[in-house]
């Protein structure tokens, strides 16, 4: 987890390519509570079940008066399949580039099978609706962590 990044900081800036020739930026968000969250890939088990969470609960988190975005390094073109796969009613931003993504510090070296590469860790951050972070989720276990962030969601 980034250094720079604390409770209470203000979010990094950003502008991202998005599904459906969209593009969305934190700007959009000002006002409102927002939940970023960070996902490894498309369509693979854990982010497949993270986002169906998210999604099921997006009524509860609308009433809370918080969005959710998705960011992954993964293309728009893919975020349209997943989208249209699993009918998720949020957007779902790109960041190939991986600056976004480094700036909020998930974009980390992570380790599997003994075997070392960049990577997503999956993180979770909540942002109020001065732009500040909230609350940050570093190394999420998905099962039940909709339900957490919602909770936080609704207590800010």
């Amino acid at each position: 987890m980034s250094e720079k990044l604390a409770v209470g900081s203000p979010a990094p800036q950003f502008t991202l390519p998005a599904d459906g020739n969209a593009s969305v930026s934190l700007a959009q968000y000002r006002g409102k509570k927002l939940v970023l969250y960070f996902y490894p890939k498309d369509d693979t088990s854990g982010c497949t079940q993270e986002a169906i969470e998210f999604n099921r609960l997006r009524g509860d988190f609308a009433k809370a008066g918080a969005d959710i975005l998705g960011i992954s390094a993964d293309s728009p073109e893919s975020h349209d399949k997943f989208k249209s796969k699993y009918d998720l009613a949020f957007p779902l931003a790109s960041d190939e580039k991986k600056e976004m993504l480094d700036a909020y510090g998930v974009w980390v070296e992570r380790s599997m099978y003994g075997r070392k590469f960049m990577g997503i860790q999956r993180t979770t951050v909540l942002i109020d609706g001065q732009g500040r972070i909230a609350k940050i989720w570093p190394k999420v276990k998905v099962p039940g962590h909709a339900a957490e962030v919602l909770e936080a969601a609704r207590a800010l």
